[in-house]
């Protein structure tokens, strides 16, 4: 599983119709570089293929005042926001994909329903108690890795893993059993994304071609 698929189309969402540039400023401001592979190349690939795949619609837009070229502008089609959805739900109950897949999931969970995000996190506990089970069927952790030699250390590596990934995803779903954030359906929720125009201090800095 990619993240780079739901942060754009989460990103492109939040704006209603947005381009290439203010997708990118976006994850920048998010960090999405430091945690993902959502690097210059990779946005806007992706924005052009999600286009041609009828998950997003590109709009041509007029070149601006100060002469530069037209930029393309996108906005999230039916069949790009059931994508979008999907892919949320399967972040965050999926826990054998690479961290950034769960960093993007967290970044958006608040476009579903409170209850329904309890849900899915108690699956993600569910999921990575059966995996530990797994795995403590040849290895018993009591006797720690010595027995199986330095191998051993990888699977004393997996069960720290589930044991601590159960217990932050416990923490969790208490903050937000608790009342913490706004999810949807519950009132204005907290506003993540730049304005247009408005500075980000976190930008790269970074010149691409595509950037317009």
């Amino acid at each position: 599983m990619s993240a780079i698929r739901l942060l754009v189309l989460g990103a492109v969402r939040q704006h209603g119709r947005a381009h290439g540039y203010m997708v990118r400023n976006d994850l920048e401001y998010w960090g999405a570089h430091e945690w993902s592979n959502a690097k210059p190349g990779s946005i806007y690939h992706a924005l052009k293929q999600m286009a041609k795949q009828g998950l997003l619609h590109a709009h041509e837009t007029a070149p601006s005042t100060a002469g530069g070229p037209p930029r393309t502008e996108y906005e999230i089609t039916d069949r790009g926001t059931e994508e979008y959805f999907r892919l949320l739900r399967e972040s965050l109950t999926a826990y054998d994909q690479k961290p950034d897949v769960l960093s993007a999931a967290l970044g958006f969970m608040v476009d579903l329903p409170r209850e329904e995000v309890l849900e899915l996190l108690r699956e993600r506990v569910r999921a990575i108690e059966k995996w530990r089970a797994s795995v403590t069927e040849y290895y018993t952790p009591e006797e720690g890795p010595g027995a199986l030699g330095h191998i051993g250390e990888i699977m004393h590596h997996w069960v720290h893993s589930a044991d601590s990934g159960a217990e932050w995803t416990r923490g969790l779903i208490e903050r937000v059993r608790g009342g913490a954030y706004t999810f949807a359906g519950e009132g204005e929720p907290f506003v993540g994304v730049l304005a247009e125009g408005q500075e980000n201090p976190y930008a790269t800095g970074e010149r691409h071609p595509e950037d317009g």
